[in-house]
């Protein structure tokens, strides 16, 4: 690779989480600057949960500025111990897929993939590899450098070290995100001891591990990434404000396949639902354009996209039951009636299961090695951390999650009564919680 061109000043961004993030390559300088990585400024990095944790209001652009420093210091540490293990002329392309690992997220992130059956890291890779600004300087610093990046953000990358700093169960990109979405909630569950962890990690044949002295902070780590998920990620009521955006996308892409006559329809959604959407016009697609047409969606004529818009706007999400078994009669018969009493069996009715979000909760003795966490002893013997903490063994062989269904309950409210006397009853003490009784 071409020799790194330094900064004749070092740049620095002011960071609540990392203090300061440091840029002194030419090369990351030029990239931040590109259109599609300001473009990051307008996407959020927690999708609907502001609406749950008024603070969530930080960007992918934070984040991913964020990813980038802690590999940074990753790099800078095991340059400065000489480690053997360390290819020194990879550190540029690990800092690059640092920098860019999350350029292809779309409005609200996990939930438009969801809607539109997309993936961000492949869109990653297309605004990489096609007519790009960002592909550009990758290509203008070195001939198959942005093919590298991709290649690191696909995990096919044959060092699988650089692959390991951006993407593995001990990563650059969960130890920012946990900080970070720890601070901007304002819960303490993510404070993870991020110094004395860069500490103890070394590179060592060919992929990242932790020396063993370091194992209380990695298992404090993995507790903290278990809260989160449950406390903040998990959280039902970001759950409910998922589940009418996901009502909203599904909506206005039915309408759009029936011919329906909107009274707003911006570019490029059309081409988002028709789903030929090409790089140039995925990369105009940001939340305040999407948040645009909601607004105006609350004035359509069809009563769901309506309704489901105006909710979302307004915040009046769906309530939820909570219930530990249901089956698939039993949702057919809540359905049923829903559709009996006029109340829509698709739109007024979600049934939601935690552990089916795209949140990757630590799991010990995986076969896969690059989902493991391995410690290095003094004898230069590996372990795969389970096998060494009691702690991490317990918090994996913990089962959570409830069946929760989602309502509208100012529409159930309603009809309750005109319910089956079986199905009224899963939802009663929501609509009608029972009063309660002290004794003088």
């Amino acid at each position: 690779m071409k020799p790194v061109q330094p900064l004749g000043e070092e740049k620095v961004f002011k960071d609540p989480v990392h203090n300061y993030i440091h840029v002194q390559d030419r090369l990351i300088w030029t990239l931040i600057n590109t259109p599609e990585f300001q473009r990051l400024r307008r996407i959020r990095q927690l999708g609907t949960s502001y609406l749950t944790f008024h603070g969530a209001e930080h960007s992918r652009f934070s984040h991913s500025l964020g990813v980038y420093e802690i590999t940074r210091r990753i790099i800078s540490q095991f340059e400065r111990g000489g480690y053997e293990d360390w290819p020194r002329d990879e550190s540029l392309v690990a800092l690059c897929a640092a920098l860019l690992h999350d350029l292809g997220h779309g409005p609200f992130s996990h939930s438009i993939e969801e809607a539109f059956d997309m993936d961000h890291e492949e869109w990653t890779c297309r605004i990489l590899l096609g007519d790009t600004e960002v592909n550009r300087v990758l290509e203008e610093a070195e001939s198959g450098l942005a093919e590298r990046v991709a290649s690191v953000i696909r995990k096919d990358y044959e060092k699988k070290i650089v692959v390991n700093l951006v993407s593995s169960p001990l990563d650059a990109d969960r130890m920012d995100y946990l900080l970070r979405d720890a601070y901007f909630t304002g819960v303490n569950y993510g404070t993870i001891d991020v110094d004395r962890i860069l500490r103890m990690l070394r590179p060592h044949n060919g992929r990242v591990v932790v020396k063993e002295s370091g194992m209380h902070a990695i298992e404090d780590y993995l507790m903290a990434r278990y809260q989160m998920y449950w406390q903040v990620y998990f959280h039902p009521v970001t759950r409910s404000s998922d589940i009418v955006l996901r009502q909203i996308f599904r909506r206005a892409k039915e309408l759009f396949d029936q011919g329906f006559e909107f009274k707003f329809l911006p570019y490029p959604l059309p081409a988002l639902f028709e789903g030929n959407i090409q790089v140039h016009d995925y990369l105009l697609l940001d939340e305040a354009l999407v948040q645009t047409a909601f607004m105006q969606w609350t004035r359509e004529e069809d009563e769901i996209l309506a309704d489901v818009c105006h909710r979302f706007m307004q915040r009046r999400l769906y309530k939820y039951v909570e219930t530990d078994l249901i089956d698939l009669e039993t949702i057919d018969s809540i359905r049923n009636e829903f559709a009996r009493v006029g109340l829509h069996p698709e739109y007024d009715l979600e049934i939601d299961f935690p552990t089916d979000l795209p949140y990757d909760v630590f799991r010990p003795g995986d076969p896969k090695k690059e989902k493991q966490i391995l410690l290095l002893d003094r004898q230069n013997r590996i372990q795969e951390i389970s096998e060494v903490s009691d702690i991490v063994r317990s918090i994996s062989g913990i089962h959570r999650g409830r069946y929760h269904l989602y309502y509208p309950q100012d529409k159930l409210e309603k009809v309750i009564h005109q319910l089956s006397e079986e199905v009224a009853a899963i939802f009663e003490n929501k609509i009608n919680p029972p009063q309660m009784e002290f004794e003088i």
